[in-house]
C-alpha cells in the first residue's frame, strides 16, 4: 500500500527494512493515480518472507471481512511485473498474468500457477477499469498463520496512513485486528 514500496517494484530498489533488491518493472512510469479502497474479504499472514522475514500478507476474497487496500492505476504489464517480483522472478515479456489482465477473467479468479502470488482475483471496478489483485491459491483457513516482521508491519502501516490519512493508532488497531496476538504498535513509528 505504501507508495515508496510500490516505487521499488516499478523503478527498482530495496525497500527500507527489506533484504532484497527488486529489479523494477519494464515500464518504470509511476501510477496515474491511487485511491484507498475497501475490499470484501480478509487479510491474513502465512509462510515466511525471504524479503522481510516473518509472515506474508495474503488476501482471501472468499472469507467474510473487510480489507483496507490501496488501488493504483498501472498498466497490465506493470501489474504482471509487480507479481513477477513478488514471485522472485525477473519481469519479462509474455508473462501469463499480463495476458490474463488483457482479457476477461472467467469467474473473476484465475490461477496462473501454484505460487504464493499467482492467483489473480478481480475485486471490483473503478472508473470503468477492473480492480485486480494477486494472492495465494489457498484461503485463510487452509494454512497456519505466522507473525509478520516489524519491518513488514511498518510498511503496511505507512501505506494505511498515507492512503487513508489514518493516525499511527488507527493503523495499529487495523493491523492488530488481522491476527490475534499481534502487537498493534510493533514496528510503527509516529
Amino acid at each position: 500500500m505504501a507508495a515508496d514500496r510500490l516505487a521499488c517494484y516499478l523503478e527498482g530498489g530495496c525497500p527500507p527494512g527489506g533484504s532484497r533488491h527488486n529489479p523494477g518493472a519494464r515500464d518504470t512510469s509511476p501510477p496515474l493515480r491511487s485511491a484507498a479502497v475497501d475490499l470484501p474479504g480478509t487479510t491474513y499472514f502465512a509462510g515466511r518472507s525471504p524479503q522481510w522475514g516473518g509472515g506474508v500478507a495474503f488476501y482471501d476474497h472468499a472469507t467474510p471481512g473487510r480489507t483496507a487496500a490501496r488501488a493504483y492505476l498501472v498498466t497490465a504489464a506493470q501489474l504482471a511485473d509487480i507479481a513477477a517480483q513478488e514471485m522472485y522472478r525477473v519481469p519479462a515479456e509474455g508473462d501469463p498474468i499480463e495476458e490474463l489482465v488483457l482479457g476477461p477473467l472467467d469467474g473473476g479468479r484465475h490461477e496462473v500457477g501454484p505460487g504464493h502470488y499467482e492467483t489473480l482475483v478481480e475485486v471490483g471496478a473503478a472508473d470503468g477499469a477492473p480492480m485486480l489483485t494477486f494472492t495465494a491459491p489457498h484461503g485463510a483457513e487452509a494454512v497456519e498463520h505466522t507473525r509478520p516482521s516489524d519491518a513488514y508491519l511498518a510498511v503496511m502501516a505507512a501505506g494505511l496512513r498515507e492512503s487513508r490519512g489514518w493516525s499511527v493508532e488507527q493503523a495499529a488497531a487495523y493491523l492488530a485486528s488481522l491476527q490475534p496476538g499481534l502487537d498493534p504498535r510493533a514496528g510503527l513509528n509516529p
